[in-house]
């Protein structure tokens, strides 16, 4: 099991320098100053080897998980298991939070602010095609996200800090947050709900940490970015009314397949041609259903799809002209239609400009500066935007791709799988994060 860590040496990953030397070539000036501005920074040998000792225990954690993924607001055996490990750390613990979360607050020995970091522990109902022994065991439903990467990561870094909580100059609370992928129809869920369960408010939150496995980037390189990082998201369903009448006598009623599909061609040009095009933003019409029969006029069609942007004016423009094509073009064919966006959506999941900036040094002393990269943001969302939106963040995205394991298939398809050697990684770049942060903090009334 051990050989899965192979392809990054530990000793391999840049070190600070030693007081009063120089730092070596190539180390960015986002290095020096976070060198010069953290006092002390983490210990980083301390939490190098004790990830070390950690990654068989990772690996086994990481796979149980996956073997038994459950759905947004169901992940009760998932939590029950988090609060059990937690436990056995000596961490207070408070579950179940937003149905089935779990919140872990550690306190560090010396006094300082209040950083969290957040894991989101949900599966999405796709079947598993990998051939592996951790396959997963629940039919139709599978960690095709790398949450439970995600999952492991996080509980991982608690238990590095909890050994040296006498240390730690501050308190970490720790987001173990179901329904990242959505909640079901109906009910309330992800990090909306824990926000508005206050899990920021007690303790207070000074900044929060979030990571998501990056399937375009190698394992050993992790991404970073200032200001926005995933898309906003707003899924929407839109009904076209018909009449319904035999398919030889169209004109004896109204058919609105023809009428749906002129609107998909229209909803286009929003994007390609009614917003500026240096704006990114996307609009995908994913499912279209009408119709009993193929000698029938349909009586409705319905049609679901999503829509993304980087810019809430953008966002919002692009739900007016959406909702003005709907009605424009039913009315030119003398039927009605009605726009309905399921949910509030997810806001742009934005990096805080001056955390990110601060923070870039400490993934550098953990990956080396080579591989620490600064990545466009893509049009993915994220509900992480709902803590964002309230303290400063900073949301990374680590590499778990190996192509000389075969590791390469992107996030929400049957064949994914991650390199386990992120996990000793993440665990290493999460507490280096959070406690070089609680050390620029901590000294501050």
């Amino acid at each position: 099991m051990l050989l899965l860590f192979a392809a990054i040496p530990l000793a391999a990953v840049a070190a600070p320098p030693a007081p009063g030397t120089q730092p070596p070539a190539g180390t960015s000036a986002a290095a020096t100053q976070q060198t010069a501005t953290v006092a002390p920074p983490a210990p980083d040998d301390r939490i190098r080897d004790a990830a070390g000792k950690l990654a068989p225990k990772m690996v086994e954690l990481r796979r149980d998980l996956h073997m038994h993924p459950e759905l947004g607001n169901r992940e009760t055996r998932t939590g029950a298991l988090l609060v059990e490990r937690l436990r056995a750390l000596g961490i207070e613990v408070r579950y179940p939070v937003a149905r089935t979360g779990v919140i872990a607050v550690l306190r560090g020995g010396r006094p300082g602010r209040t950083a969290a970091l957040r894991a989101d522990i949900d599966a999405l109902p796709i079947e598993e095609r990998n051939a592996v022994p951790y396959k997963s065991l629940n039919p139709g439903v599978k960690h095709a996200c790398g949450h439970d990467a995600h999952t492991t990561i996080v509980l991982g870094t608690a238990e590095v800090l909890a050994k040296m909580r006498a240390r730690l100059p501050g308190t970490v609370v720790f987001i173990f947050q179901p329904a990242e992928e959505g909640p079901p129809d109906g009910e309330e869920g992800g990090a909306p709900l824990m926000v508005k369960e206050g899990v920021l408010d007690n303790p207070k939150v000074g900044a929060i940490f979030g990571l998501h496995m990056d399937a375009t980037l190698d394992v050993g390189q992790v991404g970073w970015s200032v200001g926005p990082i995933f898309a906003s998201s707003d899924r929407f369903v839109i009904t076209v009314m018909g009449k319904k009448v035999h398919g030889a006598y169209p004109h004896m009623g109204l058919d609105p397949v023809p009428v749906a599909a002129e609107m998909v061609q229209a909803m286009q040009l929003i994007v390609s041609r009614q917003i500026d095009a240096q704006n990114p933003k996307v609009l995908t019409i994913g499912s279209i259903h009408g119709g009993n029969r193929f000698n029938i006029i349909a009586d409705q069609v319905t049609m679901e799809g999503t829509m993304r942007t980087l810019d809430a004016t953008v966002r919002k423009e692009m739900k007016e002209r959406l909702k003005r094509t709907v009605d424009g073009v039913a009315a030119a064919h003398g039927t009605t239609a009605t726009l309905r966006f399921v949910d509030e959506g997810n806001d742009v999941t934005v990096n805080d400009a001056a955390l990110t900036r601060a923070s870039v040094g400490s993934l550098e002393r953990v990956y080396g500066a080579a591989r620490v990269l600064e990545v466009k943001p893509q049009m993915g969302a994220e509900d992480f935007a709902s803590f964002a939106a309230r303290v400063p963040a900073l949301y990374i995205k680590m590499g778990m791709r190996n192509e000389a394991k075969g590791i390469t298939a992107m996030i929400h398809t049957e064949d994914f799988d991650i390199d386990e050697a992120v996990l000793p990684l993440g665990v290493r770049a999460m507490s280096t994060l959070v406690w070089d942060y609680l050390a620029r903090t901590g000294r501050r009334p």
